[in-house]
């Protein structure tokens, strides 16, 4: 998730600080950024606490290219 690698850098925080901020591991806070799971929505909550974004961006579907005619 792109978006969150480059939330997380422009608040000038490590995976570890968001992590711990968060209440959760690092290495599963890992798998969240490197889009390996979902985060649940609590734990989503969490992570956009520290980071100040809506949570829900979580869930969004990212938009599609449109189709050439």
């Amino acid at each position: 998730m792109e978006w969150l690698i480059e939330i997380r850098k422009n608040k000038d925080l490590t995976q570890k600080e968001v992590a711990i901020l968060a209440n959760i591991s690092q290495a599963h806070y890992a798998t969240i950024e490197t889009g390996v799971k979902k985060p649940s929505v609590k734990t989503a909550k969490k992570i956009a606490e520290v980071l100040e974004f809506e949570w829900t961006r979580f869930f969004e579907t990212p938009a599609q290219p449109a189709a050439s005619a």
